[in-house]
């Protein structure tokens, strides 16, 4: 979780599953959905998706995929909502 600098300049950002946890659960309070409407069009148990949203289980790219269209967006927004909150956490600002 943590973000750096290595020797040639190239920031170094560790990949923290709670984070996208945190990240899926806000977006789909944001979006007024229950877990168990989002866990059904993300084809993936209520159970699996509530473990994900606590930081109890690290979902594979496949469900990522599928629960970032179930929220009507992109892989690569989500992940972006992800360094952006791991930067905020680590006070790193982006070029």
């Amino acid at each position: 979780m943590m973000a750096n600098a290595n020797q040639k300049g190239t920031l170094i950002m560790n990949y923290d599953y709670r984070v996208v946890g945190q990240i899926i659960g806000r977006i789909r309070v944001q979006r007024e959905m229950s877990q168990e409407v989002l866990s059904g069009l993300a084809g993936v148990a209520r159970s699996h998706l509530a473990m994900i949203e606590s930081g109890s289980k690290n979902a594979n790219v496949e469900t990522l995929w599928r629960i970032a269209s179930a929220l009507d967006m992109r892989m690569s927004e989500l992940m972006r909502l992800v360094e952006d909150e791991i930067d905020r956490m680590n006070h790193v600002t982006k070029p």
